[in-house]
């Protein structure tokens, strides 16, 4: 249970604790611990012109794995620079290029028929194509923006239905393990506000990872073992074309790259996590629990909705995180001298 206190409910238990930082050059090597991470197998990535995508398809091809990248058909000439970078890595015949718009089920069943063609399996499936807007850039609020509701729904959550219903049926027929990694993002789960329609989507890319995990695991052979696994990817300040990369200037201090995060992200999904939250140089991973806990506390205890920034709580929820950081601290201390 959580304490109750007169000014409102805070909840003040230590978070599980983990390395406040993250040295990419110390991440475990994903190809030492999963067998899908690993040379000759297929990884199919959406989203792949720029930032969290074209990294991901460097990362993949660094392995010696097939990649199958694809974009909307507006990025093809970024789309095909990436697959001529990735053709002097794997060489040509580990290289499709195929530009889609996932938010059509029809193209997204040509690029599947593409890829079985030409490999017959898919080993990851990762699923990062994304918009925070409609197309001219504008953003849906609760009651405004109807066209940018309707496209950013298209593209973040049924682009990821779309691939995932026309991918994971042959999936899983195969006689080799694989993935299927989502991105999503913090906003889906602490939901600040902002930008109401983005975060909407980002929810639902939670809710419907977290249901596809559960769905694989009732696929479990004899022995308990899934054969496809589901993985939750929530990068955090990352300096991508959706936090003003594309503008041209420097990575904010406090950001993450994309190679960074990535990197993270492969050690965490190596290691078998489900909900695989990134840190970046602002943002512990202590932070992150954090203010994971107090959005859950919202519902559990009955405050404000969107509490951390109501007037009546944002300086309990201030006091709340210095509490629950020197708190953490202390009981890391006491460990480390155990």
């Amino acid at each position: 249970m959580l304490p109750v206190r007169s000014r409102g409910p805070s909840p003040k238990r230590p978070a599980l604790f983990g390395s406040a930082s993250f040295d990419p050059s110390d991440a475990t090597h994903p190809e030492e611990n999963h067998p899908v991470l690993c040379q000759g197998r297929v990884a199919v990535v959406t989203g792949a012109a720029s930032g969290i995508g074209a990294a991901a398809a460097r990362a993949f091809a660094a392995l010696g794995m097939k990649v199958a990248i694809a974009d909307l058909p507006s990025s093809s000439d970024k789309l095909q620079s990436l697959g001529k970078e990735l053709v002097n890595v794997v060489g040509e015949a580990n290289v499709l290029v195929v530009p889609t718009d996932v938010s059509v089920y029809e193209e997204v069943c040509k690029f599947r028929e593409t890829v079985f063609e030409a490999w017959s399996e898919v080993g990851i499936l990762l699923n990062n194509a994304g918009v925070d807007g409609g197309p001219d850039g504008k953003r849906g609020t609760s009651w405004e923006g109807l066209d940018a509701w309707h496209h950013v729904f298209n593209v973040n959550v049924f682009g990821i239905v779309n691939v995932q219903q026309a991918f994971i049926p042959a999936m899983l027929y195969q006689e080799n393990p694989a993935m299927v990694i989502n991105t999503g993002s913090k906003q889906g789960i602490t939901n600040p506000p902002g930008n109401t329609a983005y975060n909407a989507t980002k929810a639902a890319i939670k809710s419907l990872t977290e249901g596809l995990a559960h769905e694989l695991r009732t696929k479990a052979d004899a022995h308990g073992t899934a054969r496809i696994t589901a993985h939750l990817f929530v990068p955090g300040w990352t300096f991508t074309g959706l936090t003003g990369a594309s503008a041209g200037g420097e990575k904010p201090a406090g950001a993450w790259s994309a190679d960074e995060t990535v990197k993270y992200m492969l050690s965490r999904v190596a290691a078998g996590d489900f909900y695989v939250v990134c840190p970046d140089n602002e943002t512990t991973p202590e932070a992150d629990q954090l203010r994971i806990m107090w959005a859950a506390a919202d519902v559990a205890q009955g405050r404000p909705a969107l509490s951390r920034w109501h007037r009546d709580y944002k300086a309990l929820f201030e006091e709340y995180m210095r509490e629950g950081h020197a708190l953490q601290v202390k009981v890391a201390a006491e460990n480390k001298n155990k």
